[in-house]
């Protein structure tokens, strides 16, 4: 294996990690700033008004993008576990 595909390997792994955090905060992100907007507007402060939609949200992205994140993993690592043998020799 020569730098170029080292490179591309590496550089799809740190491409697929965005993704799947991206897919994971980003709505959190946007359910926060919704929240905080309507806690602003009415002046409730109250915590678990933040935190709960956020950890909805979140696991419901779990659960939706749960099965594409976990194909994602398992091809990565299947490509790297099968280049082993051109890293070693």
């Amino acid at each position: 294996m020569d730098v170029n595909e080292l490179t591309s390997f590496f550089a799809d792994a740190v491409f697929l990690v965005i993704a799947m955090v991206g897919v994971l905060v980003l709505p959190s992100l946007l359910v926060g700033l919704v929240v905080a907007v309507f806690q602003a507007a009415t002046q409730v402060n109250e915590q678990t008004l933040s935190f709960l939609p956020r950890l909805v949200i979140t696991l419901l992205m779990v659960l939706f993008a749960g099965e594409w994140m976990l194909m994602q993993m398992s091809d990565l690592f299947q490509r790297l576990f099968l280049n082993i043998p051109h890293l070693i020799g």
